[in-house]
């Protein structure tokens, strides 16, 4: 069975930050929505890239070498093995695409490493 998708649903369902949730599969990956808000951890993903796509408010990506900044609608790609730490001023709603099994905080475990991403 096909079943739509409504992201604005989907991201009443929760408040937490920094705990993305999968909402769909996709081949070998999963769609993932998280809220996001301060800066998060520098980190990398050795063997992975990693799709950030901004449904809600502006998201600064800062790159050892400079930063990306996202509005609503605006996506980046930041590929495998680039160092790169999130930061969101007010709340950001953001859609991840990024392969299944994927650490969130990449190569580093901390306090807001997420072991098991619950399904909405």
């Amino acid at each position: 069975m096909i079943n739509k998708i409504n992201l604005t649903e989907k991201f009443s369902r929760f408040d937490d930050q920094w705990n993305p949730k999968i909402v769909a599969d996709l081949n070998d990956s999963q769609v993932k929505l998280a809220k996001v808000q301060g800066e998060f951890v520098w980190h990398q993903h050795e063997n992975e890239d990693e799709l950030f796509i901004v449904v809600q408010g502006h998201l600064t990506i800062e790159l050892r070498d400079g930063q990306v900044t996202l509005g609503p609608g605006e996506l980046v790609v930041i590929p495998k093995g680039v160092e790169h730490r999130p930061v969101a001023r007010d709340e950001v709603h953001l859609m991840l695409i990024e392969p299944q099994g994927i650490r969130h905080t990449g190569d580093i475990v901390t306090e807001r490493t997420v072991h098991e991403y619950a399904r909405i």
